[in-house]
Parts: structure tokens; sequence; C-alpha cells
């Protein structure tokens, strides 16, 4: 144990391949990465590292927040790490009960066209219509012990919102757009708005499925066109463990959990970061493997404009029956500077790039799959 600490000390303090070093450190199956350096946020400031960060809590009202199954923004607890400006990590602000409305936006309602997801690679749309009907009665069975192959939800790895990435020219295009959700529209101004970006604008969404032996690779979002707007990050379900870089790929990284319902924010000179995700985190065999915070609980009656609804019995079965042993992460960027345009686009509907039919849509996905290939 103390070699293993030794070393991932050593990967932290050398400075060339340490990321990719680091990586492969908590990627690491057998035997199995020690955590002792991982940053926990729910413990608060425990090192010189961890610093409290001010929030704009009159800039949200109670009922705004409340809107977005939020606490109110004074309850919020915001950190930020040392060298780090522009980086904001928020433990939890959702109130009891809300995290089950995102999870099931996550499972039943994003995967729905006309969204796109990775399945839409290998199977024709008509078999991806709805992907919750389709799955559903497999995960109750699989919850209640019996044998089932792999349903569609299970196999999902990815969706996108709004404007959607071409991984071909890393790029996005006013010809590759659905409506963004208005719900999550909701979430992200508010905790934008909270941050000190009121004028943030939620333009694309990817959504990620991890499962317990799933990674994401090092990378940076740099690809909006607007980089004076943050970068959200929501993550629901099991834990992970988040690397955090500098702004070149070798630079070396900290650790830390992003456990269910916490909330990060890269913006500033934080927003070109690299980053990635070399592990999910299992509950040890003692504990009961869906986070405290997604135990079924009850809700106080919403607001009547409220983005947040009640979730049926029978929905949150399925969705607890796949978070156990899944995370789902959701990030949201704004593209393009307010009031902007895509480059050659002057409202002629005529974008720099467009997804060019069929062909350079099924190009789009086959390079989205190799980006995401670990998932």
């Amino acid at each position: 144990q103390t070699r293993m600490i030794k070393m991932a000390a050593s990967m932290v303090e050398h400075g060339e391949d340490a990321f990719r070093k680091l990586f492969k450190f908590y990627k690491r199956r057998s035997p199995p990465p020690d955590f002792i350096d991982v940053i926990d946020f729910t413990k608060g400031v425990t090192n010189g590292k961890v610093l409290r960060t001010e929030l704009s809590a009159t800039s949200v009202s109670d009922t705004a927040a409340r809107c977005a199954g939020l606490h109110p923004v004074h309850h919020w607890k915001a950190f930020g790490l040392e060298g780090h400006p522009g980086f904001i990590f928020i433990t939890n602000p959702f109130l009891p009960g809300s995290q089950q409305h995102w999870v099931k936006q996550c499972l039943k309602v994003y995967p729905q066209k006309p969204n796109i997801c990775n399945l839409d690679m290998h199977m024709p749309t008509s078999e991806t219509q709805n992907l919750w009907e389709q799955s559903k009665d497999q995960l109750r069975r699989k919850r209640a012990g019996k044998r089932e192959p792999k349903s569609l939800l299970e196999k999902l790895r990815w969706v996108t919102l709004g404007y959607h990435y071409n991984w071909d020219t890393k790029t996005y295009s006013p010809a590759h757009h659905t409506p963004f959700p208005s719900d999550l529209h909701t979430l992200a101004a508010r905790v934008a708005t909270a941050c000190g970006f009121p004028s943030f604008s939620s333009e694309a969404g990817i959504l990620n499925y991890y499962h317990l032996d799933s990674s994401l690779g090092i990378h940076v979002d740099e690809s909006e066109l607007d980089h004076s707007q943050p970068l959200l990050s929501f993550s629901f379900g099991q834990s992970a463990v988040f690397l955090l870089g500098g702004m070149r790929r070798e630079d070396p990284a900290t650790a830390m959990f992003m456990h269910s319902g916490d909330i990060m924010v890269m913006s500033g000179p934080s927003r070109l970061r690299y980053h990635a995700v070399p592990r999910i985190v299992a509950a040890s065999p003692a504990e009961d493997p869906l986070p405290p915070c997604l135990l079924p609980r009850l809700q106080p009656d919403p607001p009547e404009d409220s983005a947040v609804g009640p979730v049926s019995r029978e929905d949150w079965e399925v969705c607890a029956g796949y978070i156990r042993s899944s995370r789902v992460n959701v990030t949201v960027r704004q593209v393009l500077e307010a009031g902007g345009v895509f480059p050659g686009d002057r409202g002629g509907g005529g974008g720099a790039v467009t997804s060019g039919g069929a062909s350079g849509r099924e190009r789009d996905l086959k390079r989205k799959k190799s980006h995401y290939g670990d998932f």
C-alpha cells in the first residue's frame, strides 16, 4: 500500500506523461489503486489545495432554484482548487428526491429521437425510436434476479443534444441540430447564473453512460466557438474518479471524486484544461449500491412552473435497477457567443460544415465511437 501511495505521488510530481501514468494507475484492476490521494469535496477543506468558493447567492431566487430541483444557492457548498482559477466544484445541491427526475430524463426521455445516440451507428432508426420501452421489462426482470441479455439501455454509451458535434471535422453545424431540452436548459441556467455567468445559453449537450468497467480518455472540450462561457458537468449514480490536468496533455493532474448530484464548472482559465475519467468506483459489498441521495423519499409539491416533475414508482424501479451499477454524466455547453453565427452562415442556413446526409452522419457517428471507445 505504501508503495502504491508513493507511486501516485511520484506521478503527480513529474510532468512528463504524468497525466497518462496517473490515468493508468487509477484505471488499473489488479492490484486495484489506493484512493488516499483522491480529493473528496464532501469532506470540505481538508488541505491547502482545496478552497471554499463564494457563489452569487442573490442572483438566483429560492423559488427559481427550487424550480430546477435545487436547494437555495446560499445552502450550496462550493469549492475550488489552488492554482486552478475558474474551476468550481459544487457538492450535491439537489433537493431530496429531485435527482430521480434527472436520472429518469437521461434514461427515458433524452435518448428519444430526434436526439442521436451511439446505437444509431449500427441500428436502423426504427429500432432506436424508444429504447426505454424496449428495455424496461428486461431491467425489471434482471432486478428480480433473472438472467437476461443486455438491454438496449445497457448498450447506450452516449446521447447528444442540441447542436450535434461532427467528429470528422471537430466542429458544430447549424444543419446538425435538434431542440435542446427545456428542463435541462433551466437547470444549467440556474447553476451558471449562480456561478457568475447569467448570460449562459445551453446549446449543446453530451450524455455519457458509464458502467463499472467504463472510462473516458484524456481530452479537452475546445470545439465550441465561445470559450468565455463555462462547461457544466452533472453527475448521477455511481461515483467516479475524475482527473483534472493542465493546459497541456502531459501536465500533471489532480484526482477527485464525483458523487451522485455533484456539479463541476470549468470556466475562465480552467475552461480548456485536459481531463479524464479513469474509473467508476463500485460500492462496497456491505453497502446498498444505490447512493443514499437516490433512495426513494417523499417530495414536497414543486412550484407550478417547475422543470422537475414527479417520477412514478414503476419508472423509478427501472431507473434504480440501471443506476445501481452505472453512472450518467451530463455536460452542457454554449457553442456560439451571444448573437454569434457559425462561420459562413449569415441567415441562409449554410454553415461552414454540414452533415451532408446519411453518409456524413455515419462518418460522424463512427468518429464519435472512436473518441468514446472506452465507454
